[in-house]
């Protein structure tokens, strides 16, 4: 190695470690001039070396990288939201399901719920490998570009990191940067941005990461995800990843009940205001990973983490009046105008009313004052009605009887909380709103293809329902306003290449009413195919696992309508993936057919995500608890007492990894 390449990896290192110690632990050692002299020195050395390139140099964080669509990327590991809680019951609740479920005492780590952009960012062999955004949790847009400008985020690790893991977080904008930022915008005579977390989160997505350098992001991190990371719990693994690199915020603290937790969250509910960044509640965590792994996932959420939201900003401003829309199910909801007010760093303008019973209990009239916040600091919502404001002339709310859309006499069934237009295939909105679900990310995930165009396609009379997209032609999109030859290139493109969506997510995107990814996933697997879905009867449906009547009697709706079944027979004309595929159903038996099994302890041969895979691949079906329906338990290693005892009460063998492998012939 000559002497300029030395001194480049050294000046490198330096100020590396410089920059973690002022961007990450807040403890400089050098003055800001002399960091500036050093990396100009690094600069001018890489410039006249070109053969010396390293995209992980200190060098590289000032951008210039433009971007002009952000490429989609799936999640190698899916990321998540929370369920939230607002209550010390809501906390008891969730740890007397966690405590049916898991053996042993069970820890909690404390962490706040810091409000920015979610980020997920990759490692391999401590080099920063792509930075995606969080997207709808299954993929989301890359932004490595862009993420590399923020100074505490590491390009390149310490110490002893796994060779490849991913690591969860929040971009964030100090609230000193953010103000700074409006102060230069309202100089220059530009308009303030809004809030902190909206701009952070905008920032992200802006083309020019050299723009992005220019604002004083953070990146605060909390969670590992991989696997064989070399630790055993959520506490520390955070201080793991404070050795490694990363900002991970000081604050958490590790709890042995929920007395404890609430403590925390008393404690910061008083001092919150005088951190650095938004946060809107405390997040709680089982501490234990290997419990993390016997909890597991709902469809949504871990169900070993909850979180706790600070009680929401409220205001009052007046209802000016109340609008009613039609969802793509024909579901009716009513809307409540709002005279503008700010809330929560936003301009609230309207809320949702829910449906008739919710008007009917608020009394809620056109011209009352109402108190808003935001629920979850998210969706506004109205809390009731000042009544020392009512005008004495005001008139009871009398919810409307026809569809606002088209007229159709509205119906309300027994049990329901909602009126619904029955107008299925004559409603406007109706009709728009199927298409949208149809083409959206999680069903056919169509490009080029949004939900104004939809919408446009629909007014003229281009297409009537989702079948009908796979007829258009290049020359009947091009005349529609906004419309290039690209556009509409991308927009044939794209329906065409929908053909090879998995069928799972095709019957997802039929819109059955009650039929989310999670029940499209479980029909899918269990019938293979659209033709023997539409023959089942509803008791066969109600036979397969997780599906209940209500769930069976939408389905069974939806195909006894002629119209339906033209539709998806069309889309088996189109090419459209109505059945499994071979490569889908290969690996896959009947072997457990009506096995209940649950798996518990730690596992050596495969993870404990893949056994249950194999369970599910052959037929079987995965328990979270132990009940006298279990066929057999696959017992690993440190399987808890309770469980064991309770097993040896109900007589439910257990079987061991390796025994139940070969059972398989794995």
């Amino acid at each position: 190695m000559n002497t300029i390449e030395q001194k480049i990896l050294a000046l490198r290192a330096e100020l590396r470690e410089h920059n973690d110690k002022y961007y990450v632990q807040d403890s400089a050692v050098i003055s800001d001039y002399d960091f500036d002299m050093k990396l100009k020195e690094l600069q001018d050395l890489e410039l006249k070396h070109p053969e010396f390139f390293d995209a992980n140099s200190p060098t590289q964080r000032v951008g210039g990288a433009v971007t002009k669509n952000f490429e989609t990327l799936v999640h190698e590991h899916r990321m998540y939201s929370l369920d939230n809680s607002y209550s010390k019951e809501d906390l008891q609740d969730w740890e007397a399901r966690i405590k049916k479920m898991v053996d042993g005492e069970i820890q909690y780590t404390c962490e706040l719920k810091y409000d920015g952009a979610s980020i997920s960012l990759t490692y391999e062999n401590g080099v920063l490998e792509k930075a995606v955004t969080r997207g709808d949790g299954f993929q989301g847009d890359n932004v490595t570009a862009n993420v590399k400008t923020i100074k505490s985020v590491p390009l390149q690790l310490k110490g002893d990191f796994p060779p490849r893991f991913d690591i969860r977080g929040e971009i964030v904008l100090p609230f000193e940067g953010f103000n700074k930022m409006n102060e230069e915008r309202i100089e220059i005579g530009e308009e303030p941005y809004r809030n902190p977390r909206n701009t952070a989160s905008g920032s992200l997505k802006l083309q020019d990461s050299g723009e992005v350098a220019k604002r004083p992001l953070e990146c605060l991190l909390y969670n590992l995800t991989g696997t064989k990371l070399g630790v055993e719990t959520q506490f520390d693994s955070l201080e793991k990843a404070r050795q490694w690199g990363f900002k991970v915020p000081d604050a958490a603290k590790l709890a042995n009940s929920i007395d404890e937790v609430l403590e925390f969250i008393n404690y910061w509910d008083i001092h919150r205001h005088s951190l650095p960044y938004e946060t809107d509640g405390v997040v709680v965590k089982v501490n234990s990973l290997q419990h993390q792994e016997e909890l597991g996932y709902t469809a949504k959420a871990p169900r070993w983490a909850m979180a706790y939201k600070f009680q929401a900003e409220q205001v009052s401003t007046r209802l000016n009046s109340i609008t009613y829309q039609v969802g793509r199910t024909g579901a009716i909801t009513p809307v409540a105008n709002l005279e503008p007010v700010e809330l929560a760093g936003t301009t609230v303008k309207r809320a949702s009313l829910h449906n008739a019973d919710q008007i009917e209990k608020l009394d809620i009239r056109v011209g009352d004052e109402v108190y808003v916040e935001k629920g979850g600091e998210i969706i506004p919502k109205i809390l009731g009605v000042d009544l020392t404001k009512r005008d004495l002339n005001s008139v009871p709310t009398v919810y409307i009887s026809k569809c606002p859309e088209c007229e159709t006499e509205l119906v309300r069934q027994a049990g329901e909380a909602q009126h619904y237009c029955p107008n299925y295939n004559g409603c406007k909105p109706q009709i728009i709103g199927r298409i949208q679900h149809f083409i959206s990310r999680k069903a056919m995930d169509i490009d080029g293809l949004g939900g104004e165009t939809v919408a446009l396609l629909v007014k003229e009379g281009l297409i009537s329902n989702y079948s009908d997209l796979y007829v258009l032609t290049k020359d009947q999109v091009i005349p529609l306003e906004r419309m290039a030859e690209k556009s509409a290139d991308n927009l044939i493109q794209g329906i065409s290449q929908s053909k090879n969506i998995p069928f799972e997510r095709v019957l997802y995107a039929l819109g059955i009413r009650y039929v989310g990814e999670t029940v499209a996933k479980k029909l899918a697997k269990h019938y293979k195919s659209i033709d023997a879905v539409m023959a089942a009867s509803q008791e066969d449906l109600v036979n397969v696992d997780e599906i209940g009547i209500k769930i069976a009697e939408s389905v069974c709706a939806f195909f006894a309508s002629e119209e339906n079944i033209n539709t998806v027979n069309r889309l088996k004309s189109f090419g459209v993936q109505l059945q499994m595929s071979e490569a889908q159903l290969e690996g896959q038996t009947e072997i457990l057919q009506g096995d209940i099994i649950v798996v518990t302890g730690v596992f050596e041969i495969v993870s404990r995500n893949e056994l249950k895979k194999l369970i599910e691949d052959n037929g079987g079906k995965v328990s979270s608890s132990i009940s006298s329906k279990t066929s057999y338990i696959i017992a690993g290693a440190n399987m808890g007492p309770s469980k064991k005892e309770k097993a040896e009460k109900l007589n439910i063998p257990l079987i061991s990894e390796s025994d139940f492998l070969l059972k398989l012939k794995v």
